[in-house]
């Protein structure tokens, strides 16, 4: 992801399901610092960079899902199924990225693997990381037929 989060209550959601997570998968967030010079690029440039840093910290291997609000739409147990799949296939990593105000570079869009969306609606880089680990957990708690989602 792109920038550090700002909003107290936004990180503080986030630890919040990092934390229940921990007993399920491991996460690992990766934020790539807001560029510097932003002001002087233009839009398609700061996508450039930020592909280039984005680009360089992703494992080798890894299965790369973009948060695109163009992307599939899932519902919370097709994407729990989505998740074990995956994990079942021998994928080493799942690798979701989040990017920027701008979006993504074509560079960068060219390498993904699959394209989420998690609502139609728009919803600013910083919150949508909080919408992600909670249906990440929510994932991991269909998947073992815990209580926490009700359908």
């Amino acid at each position: 992801m792109i920038g550090k989060t700002n909003d107290s209550f936004i990180t503080e959601g986030i630890d919040q399901y990092n934390n229940r997570l921990k007993h399920y998968l491991s996460i690992k967030w990766v934020t790539i610092p807001e560029l510097k010079e932003k002001k002087n690029l233009t839009p398609e440039q700061v996508k450039e960079k930020e592909a280039n840093h984005l680009i360089a910290s992703i494992p080798k291997n890894s299965f790369i899902i973009l948060l695109d609000e163009r992307g599939k739409e899932l519902r919370s147990l097709e994407f729990a199924d989505f998740i074990q799949r995956h994990m079942n296939s021998g994928v080493k990593e799942l690798v979701f990225i989040i990017g920027g105000a701008y979006g993504i570079s074509d560079q960068l869009n060219h390498l993904t693997s699959h394209k989420l969306a998690l609502s139609q609606m728009t919803f600013t880089h910083q919150f949508i990381r909080l919408i992600l680990i909670e249906q990440i957990y929510r994932s991991m708690t269909i998947l073992r037929n815990e209580p926490y989602h009700n359908e």
